[in-house]
C-alpha cells in the first residue's frame, strides 16, 4: 500500500514539475521546477529498485547540471518582455511536435502492453543474485562495450570543440605576451624627465 501510494505521489509531482517547467515564462523558475522533477525522478528509481540511477540523477543531474542551468540562466541578461513575444509565432511548429511525441508514447505503451521480445533480438541476462550496480557495470563493459565507448569518443569530440571554440583568435584583442613582460628591462619602462618649472610632462 506504502508503494502504491509513494508510486504515484512522485509520479504526480514529477509530471507536474515537467509541465511547469516548460510552462513557466521564468527561466529562473523553470530550472527549480526542472530540479524538483529530476527529485521525484530519483524516487521512482528507488522505487523500482535502482538505487544507482536515482543517486545519479540527484548528484550529477540535480548536483551539477541543474544547478549550472541555474548560475547560466540568472547570469544571463534575459529580456522578458521580448522573450514572451517571439512565443506566438512558435506555438503551430511545437504543436506538431506534441502530437508526435504523443503518438510515439502512445505507439511505445501499446507495444509494451504486447508483450515478448521479438526473435533475433539480444538481451543482456539478468542475475537476480548480482546487486545493481554490478549488474549494470557488467553489462555496459560486455554487452554494450562499444555503445559505452562511442557515447565516450562523442562526448570527447564536443568537449575538443568546446575548447576550440573558445580558443580561436579574434581580431582588435590583445593578448597578454608573457614572454616580452619578462624580458623588459627597467630602462625600457621607466623614463627620468628634467620637467622645467611651470609646464607639463609630455608623453
Amino acid at each position: 500500500m506504502i508503494q502504491a501510494f509513494a508510486f504515484y505521489l512522485f509520479a504526480v509531482v514529477t509530471i507536474a514539475s515537467g509541465v511547469l517547467t516548460i510552462g513557466s515564462r521564468n527561466p529562473v523558475h523553470s530550472v527549480l521546477w526542472l530540479i524538483l522533477a529530476f527529485f521525484n525522478a530519483a524516487g521512482l528509481m528507488l522505487i523500482i529498485g535502482a538505487e544507482f540511477i536515482a543517486m545519479l540523477l540527484v548528484i550529477v543531474y540535480v548536483g551539477a547540471v541543474a544547478v549550472l542551468f541555474l548560475f547560466v540562466v540568472m547570469m544571463l541578461d534575459v529580456d522578458y518582455s521580448e522573450l514572451r513575444a517571439g512565443v506566438a509565432r512558435y506555438w503551430p511548429f511545437g504543436a506538431v511536435l506534441a502530437l508526435v511525441l504523443l503518438a510515439e508514447i502512445i505507439f511505445a505503451v501499446a507495444a509494451w502492453n504486447a508483450g515478448g521480445i521479438a526473435t533475433g533480438v539480444k538481451a543482456a541476462p539478468v542475475d537476480l543474485g548480482v546487486p545493481n550496480i554490478q549488474a549494470l557495470g557488467t553489462v555496459l563493459y560486455t554487452c554494450y562495450l562499444f555503445i559505452f565507448e562511442g557515447a565516450g569518443l562523442v562526448l570527447l569530440v564536443a568537449m575538443i570543440g568546446a575548447i576550440v571554440l573558445t580558443q580561436r583568435r579574434r581580431r582588435g584583442v590583445r593578448p597578454q605576451n608573457v614572454s616580452e613582460q619578462i624580458r623588459r628591462r627597467p630602462e625600457d619602462a621607466v623614463r627620468n624627465v628634467d620637467a622645467p618649472v611651470g609646464q607639463g610632462v609630455e608623453l
